[in-house]
């Protein structure tokens, strides 16, 4: 789902990163802010204090996001579900679950807690906008308390429309998945029911853009763009992950794959298989044996001046849990590892044998082939 991300602090054991595309959010709710909500509300003030008022009111924002995501993870915890952190991009934030919620109970008390929580936020900050009125705090202080008081009620009422993945979405699939004993049926149906309102919403956004309002109209229609993408994308995993549950690592590897020896200088590299094959990653063997890991940015890194005398073992990796899995393995850990860390070939390793690769294309291919033949109920 995301670019390039950075840890930014970890939470109760949780890691907060945030997607290189939070920062254009964080610009464009400066900029809207400073420029044309607080100086329509809050007039005659000095042009920096609507700069600082906007400034503060993207920061709030920030930390509203990250306290809805921190309760879903909480309670997710709290039901047995790893979580790999909190990451926030353009669209908002998200908890990153490693498998669904163990059932209907858990799914509805992990999704209800978001809303409720963004909902006891802005009571609080309704409360704290109050108190500072009665006390004569300065006007830029109340503006941006009061602004995110709003927001935090706007995003648990947008949260509650049960539109997959929306928290709303996810507290109907529970309810279906209660109701009919299935997952997937009911992540069907609420897919389908996100897949609606991401076309309304881009439908709406094209309306607000030929009608003038432009920036809006842009909004409405990316977070229908996301919101359907995203309703679809979840309905193809949960298949994913039931489809490939019953397999392992070795069903789908690549017995004797292409292989890189330690003495091979970069530029040989470059040419005859970084261009040729056209792979991220390659398996470096020593007499017989795995060696390492090379990747085109190893190769990258290094001045193309010394490409011919500089040799693989100069800057091999070492394969860890990061690009290696055992063939014994679940299938879905290989997937969990590749949506992890963005790699999309692991060398299959049995101690230090190289044994093959599995790769993301040909787990693809298949899930692919079964959906064609609507097989997706056998292994």
């Amino acid at each position: 789902m995301f670019g390039r991300s950075i840890t930014l602090f970890t939470l109760l054991g949780f890691e907060v990163k945030v997607d290189l595309s939070w920062l254009i959010l964080a610009a464009l709710i400066t900029w809207s802010l400073a420029s044309g909500i607080f100086p329509e509300y809050y007039k005659d003030l000095p042009g920096s204090s609507y700069w600082l008022m906007g400034a503060a009111g993207a920061a709030g924002l920030f930390l509203s996001i990250v306290l809805h995501e921190l309760a879903h993870s909480l309670v997710a915890r709290k039901y047995g579900i790893t979580m790999r952190g909190i990451t926030l991009f353009i669209f908002g934030g998200v908890a990153e679950m490693e498998d669904d919620p163990p059932s209907p109970r858990a799914e509805f008390f992990m999704a209800i807690v978001g809303p409720v929580s963004s909902a006891l936020i802005g009571m609080l900050l309704f409360f704290v906008t109050f108190w500072a009125e009665q006390a004569g705090f300065p006007v830029a202080f109340k503006g941006v308390t009061a602004y995110l008081a709003w927001l935090n009620v706007v995003l648990a009422v947008f949260n509650l429309v049960p539109a997959f993945p929306l928290d709303g979405g996810r507290v109907l699939r529970s309810i279906l998945w209660k109701w009919k004993n299935n997952l997937r049926w009911a992540t069907a149906i609420a897919s389908r029911v996100g897949s609606g309102l991401g076309l309304a919403l881009i439908i709406a956004g094209v309306i607000s853009f030929f009608w003038g309002n432009f920036i809006g109209g842009l909004w409405w229609f990316m977070i229908g763009l996301f919101i359907r993408s995203a309703a679809q994308r979840s309905y193809q995993q949960l298949l994913a992950r039931g489809l490939f549950q019953s397999k392992k690592v070795k069903d789908f590897m690549v017995k004797e794959p292409l292989t890189v020896s330690r003495s091979t200088s970069l530029q040989e590299f470059v040419e005859n298989y970084a261009y040729k094959y056209h792979f991220q990653m390659y398996p470096v063997l020593s007499f017989g044996k795995l060696a390492g890991c090379v990747s085109v940015h190893n190769v990258a890194s290094v001045p193309r001046e010394e490409w011919p005398t500089q040799t693989i073992s100069a800057i091999m990796e070492n394969c860890d849990e990061n690009n290696a899995i055992d063939p014994e393995a679940d299938a879905n850990k290989a997937l969990e590892i590749m949506n992890r860390t963005g790699n999309s070939r692991l060398m299959v390793v049995e101690g230090d044998k190289l044994v093959g690769i599995i790769t993301l294309k040909d787990m693809l291919k298949y899930l692919s082939l079964k959906m064609e033949l609507n097989d997706l109920e056998s292994g």
